[in-house]
């Protein structure tokens, strides 16, 4: 489980497909310390595991099921990504509960500069669009913010400068292909409500 607290942005230093599966050498320093090959570790907010450890970086592989739900596919060298790792048992928690598992993958259709801080609109998938409430949470790229507007099909979340300055959303575009995951309670409250057949 996560958090949706960006603790670095790592910079990928390789992409290598081989036999349908992409391997991508991410560059990182403060992650490394406790990070072991087996380990998951979310990487703009999809929870990957790092096949190997280098000095200074960490691999992953992404499988075409991965690649087909994310907004990895045209990943490349020199791209940022918001790294973080599992929130550990003793930790404290912070954001919202984020669990690594792309819903879908969003547009940003405006970013919109308020001085020091900004506003991004994201175009969602339909099929999220009843998941997302003023006031809830959401995770865009392994962000957690707080929806401050929505109109149909899309959001607007305030950014503030702390998240412009520390995450990838600081560099964002529009046009710009993210990683979604909505809350996971209202995914559980809705399948709750639902009628049993």
């Amino acid at each position: 489980m996560f958090t949706g607290i960006v603790e670095e942005v790592g910079t990928v230093r390789a992409v290598d497909e081989r036999d349908g599966v992409v391997e991508v050498w991410i560059a990182a320093q403060r992650l490394l310390g406790d990070l072991l090959p087996g380990g998951s570790i979310a990487v703009n907010g999809c929870c990957l595991t790092a096949i190997r450890i280098a000095t200074g970086s960490f691999a992953c592989e992404l499988t075409p099921e991965t690649l087909e739900r994310t907004a990895f596919r045209g990943l490349r060298e020199g791209d940022r990504v918001n790294l973080e790792r599992p929130l550990r048992p003793d930790g404290r928690f912070d954001g919202h509960i984020v669990q690594g598992h792309v819903d879908g993958v969003g547009r940003i259709v405006a970013m919109r500069s308020l001085g020091a801080s900004g506003e991004m609109t994201v175009e969602a998938p339909p099929d999220l669009d009843r998941y997302l409430v003023e006031k809830g949470s959401v995770a865009v790229h392994g962000v957690s913010l707080t929806v401050a507007r929505r109109q149909a099909g899309r959001f607007t979340a305030a950014l503030i400068p702390y998240t412009l300055q520390h995450t990838s959303l600081g560099t964002a575009r529009p046009g710009d292909r993210v990683n979604l995951e909505v809350d996971v309670i209202a995914k559980y409250v809705e399948r709750l409500l639902a009628p049993r057949s």
